[in-house]
């Protein structure tokens, strides 16, 4: 489904006329992008990039050039986020973790009680969404949901919440960085051994659950032909006997007295490559980064497989042959060229003129991850702040359970595949929207935006004035309209309907701009006026609904 598509349910768009592509839907590829960087072009990278684009972070980056601003969001430089804090009390625990005081972090505590782990496993996710909703200017976050999806857990399955957020911290940590030495850092981290089974991999009974996805899912890929074999996926499982987790010390450590010691031979994929079977004190590591060096000398099969998933998550859904040979294949020679370093790939597709080609604006569907964080950091809802993290928790809990009616539940995707949006063929992001996900998305932003969600004496609400303010010229209805679509909107609002949507709510039903000029000047001039407040404070209410309640919004 192409964005024209989708709208199509709502109303009828003009077409936008797509260059010459004989082989695809555009013939554009990885030159530098020349075109203008105009505020259109900040929200697209923004949008792409991070969850959502404020209108602060539209006028920042409009102040930079092009390849500045990529640079910048390229190169993050605020400090990570501080860890989850214990703002739970756990029912039914046997050993409850009363030495970590309420308002500190447990995360280097090794309590194995399953009521104690409960707790902080709501807690790490509600937290999760706490960063995402207070990024900094940066693809850091973005990215690391993305490597969520890629090297797929769950807290469902994983029973210690402190192995989960060493995971997470992980995926943060080396996001930008170098993708063979993530891969090996994800092979033994101790919520990975957990997860797949890693830790019951023994010689006398290998485990093959890590050692298939290893191949099929993180690296190689399924659809390449030739491929690995099952043979290989069972050598693989002997690679890697003998890796244990210390439950004590949150970490993974090596078992000789598990491993299997003996020479491991690979199929012809693998060029018949011979793992010499080690037993001295480093022998894990050692046939670790050897079953690494054979894996990633396969380079054109997994620099395609994982520029693949980056053009899917950042740019379409759909890699037609123009895609595959003017994008996918150069990006792929430069990953490997640059020994599997992340940020130049990462770089040189954000500074392409494919990335920035009109058909590539506007035409993929929201997550719901991207919806809901993306729509409270471009309204700027206020949420509670750290003083009281149970309240602040409370808040965050509140958008991480809307994200997991809509179908992605942050922590827990379905399965080691990750979501289907980014894999399922042929509908991919179209799954996001059905006949019971979208009336839900209007019921979350009609909620936020009408009444809010109220919890402990706070209310979580879309202040409708305050966001207007932001703007340069509220007082004329016509740059009010084009400068708020021009936040939430990622395609063109006809002049037409413009002129309705001013005519119908901001004017009620009036002729004469100045109907609105007036209502908006006398606020302005007397702020603590009720009637004055309420009179442009519901009109712009019901503007920003009706926004947000149309098909349009929910594309990025």
């Amino acid at each position: 489904m192409d964005r024209r598509e989708f709208l199509s349910a709502t109303r009828k768009k003009n077409k936008i006329s797509a260059p010459s592509a004989p082989v695809g839907r555009t013939s554009s590829g990885l030159n530098p992008y020349t075109g203008p960087w105009t505020a259109n072009e900040v929200a697209h990278l923004l949008k792409r990039t991070m969850f959502g684009a404020t209108k602060a972070d539209i006028v920042y980056f409009s102040g930079r050039s092009m390849s500045q601003a990529v640079d910048e969001l390229l190169n993050p430089v605020a400090p990570m986020p501080a860890p989850p804090l214990k703002e739970y009390t756990p029912t039914g625990a046997t050993t409850p973790d009363t030495n970590i005081a309420m308002g500190t972090t447990w995360v280097n505590d090794p309590n194995a009680d399953g009521n104690v782990n409960n707790s902080r496993k709501d807690s790490l996710k509600s937290w999760w969404m706490g960063v995402m909703l207070s990024q900094d200017r940066s693809i850091r976050e973005k990215l690391t949901l993305f490597w969520h999806n890629h090297f797929s857990t769950q807290t469902e399955t994983v029973a210690n919440a402190a192995l989960l957020y060493k995971h997470y911290n992980l995926l943060r940590t080396n996001c930008l960085g170098n993708f063979k030495s993530l891969v090996r850092a994800i092979t033994i981290d101790p919520n990975m051994l957990d997860y797949l089974n890693g830790q019951l991999n023994t010689k006398g009974a290998p485990d093959e659950n890590y050692a298939r996805e290893l191949q099929e899912l993180f690296t190689i890929g399924k659809e390449n032909n030739p491929n690995y074999t099952e043979a290989d996926v069972q050598t693989a499982a002997r690679v890697l006997t003998g890796w244990r987790i210390d439950t004590a010390t949150l970490s993974s450590y090596f078992d000789l007295s598990k491993h299997d010691t003996q020479d491991k031979t690979f199929s012809s994929f693998y060029s018949g490559t011979t793992i010499t079977g080690q037993s001295g004190a480093n022998a894990g590591d050692l046939e670790l980064d050897a079953l690494m060096d054979m894996i990633f000398s396969k380079g054109p099969e997994v620099s395609t497989f994982i520029v693949r998933k980056i053009y899917r998550w950042f740019v379409y859904y759909d890699i037609d042959a123009a895609a595959e040979a003017n994008v996918i294949a150069p990006l792929a020679a430069l990953f490997q060229s640059n020994n599997w370093d992340i940020k130049p790939v990462l770089d040189a597709l954000f500074k392409s003129e494919h990335f920035f080609d009109v058909l590539n604006q506007g035409c993929l569907i929201k997550s719901p991850v991207d919806f809901a964080i993306g729509l409270c950091r471009e309204f700027q809802i206020q949420f509670p702040d750290s003083s009281d993290p149970s309240k602040q928790y409370g808040m965050w809990d509140f958008i991480l359970n809307w994200v997991r009616v809509l179908q992605q539940d942050v922590g827990d995707p379905p399965n080691v595949s990750g979501w289907p949006a980014y894999y399922q063929i042929p509908m991919f992001h179209e799954i996001w929207i059905n006949s019971d996900t979208y009336p839900k998305r209007n019921q979350f932003s009609d909620t936020l935006v009408y009444l809010g969600y109220t919890r402990a004496g706070q209310t979580l609400i879309i202040d409708p004035v305050a966001f207007t303010k932001t703007l340069t010229n509220p007082g004329d209805p016509n740059v009010l309209i084009d400068e708020a679509l021009g936040v939430l909107y990622r395609i063109p609002f006809s002049q037409a309907a413009k002129n309705q949507v001013k005519t119908d709510i901001l004017l009620s039903g009036q002729t004469n701009d100045y109907y609105w000029t007036n209502a908006w000047n006398a606020y302005i001039a007397n702020p603590s006026d009720m009637m004055a407040l309420q009179a442009v404070y519901t009109r712009l209410r019901d503007l920003y609904k009706y926004f947000m309640n149309l098909a349009e919004y929910h594309l990025s």
